[in-house]
């Protein structure tokens, strides 16, 4: 597994190169400073092979399980929000429910999603909340997009993310997960405990794939 060292430079934190960390069909490295895992840009699938694997979600709000699924996010979430907060829904893919979920609790929320909601407009906007549910991991510039979404919130605002986490290389090995071609960036506590000191917020686990970032009120 050799590589040039520029290619390991580390997507989010930006500072350090990655190491070698697992190898299957595609090469991960692992960043010694963020503890991110990453998959070389050159390993990434195309912008056409992505929206084919997209297109393949079914996601409705109209599902029970879905919005089950989603309830891990939502429930923590909307009880840190003042009544009719406004938000943002990043990544919402085809079939937007988070947003409906919100929006049933009285709540607005704008829609982002580069292919199926490309109104960059919300990024000149600010919000209560910021919500990224299984986005995380799909990001090939991680850094740049939570940057700019972090730029979205107001004070005392809240980004929450639903990924899953990286445990160690054994457990990574038999992870499912990393399966998804379009899965390219691989958090852990560790991480979400470095873009907390990146970002100067608190942040909180609120289950096994969801975290939860207060912005400094000033």
């Amino acid at each position: 597994m050799t590589r040039d060292p520029a290619d390991r430079t580390c997507p989010l934190c930006q500072v350090a190169r990655g190491t070698e960390f697992f190898e299957d069909s595609r090469d991960y490295f692992r960043c010694p400073n963020c503890r991110l895992v990453f998959v070389l840009p050159r390993q990434f699938l195309s912008p056409q092979e992505e929206k084919r694997q997209y297109d393949l979600h079914e996601n409705s709000p109209d599902d029970r399980r879905y919005r089950q699924f989603l309830s891990r996010l939502f429930e923590p979430l909307s009880a840190r929000l003042a009544l009719h907060s406004q938000g943002l829904d990043f990544g919402s893919g085809p079939g937007p429910t988070l947003s409906v979920m919100f929006e049933e609790a009285g709540h607005a929320v704008d829609l982002y999603d580069p292919l199926y909601a490309p109104n960059k407009a919300v990024f000149g906007r600010q919000y209560d909340f910021v919500t990224a549910t299984e986005v995380l991991e799909h990001l090939h510039e991680p850094r740049q997009e939570l940057d700019r979404l972090w730029a979205c919130l107001k004070p005392g605002g809240w980004l929450g993310v639903m990924t899953k986490l990286v445990l160690d290389s054994d457990a990574f090995s038999r992870w499912h997960y990393k399966n998804d071609p379009t899965h390219v960036c691989f958090y852990s506590s560790a991480t979400f405990g470095w873009l907390a000191e990146h970002f100067g917020a608190t942040f909180a686990l609120v289950g096994n794939d969801v975290a939860l970032f207060e912005k400094a009120r000033g």
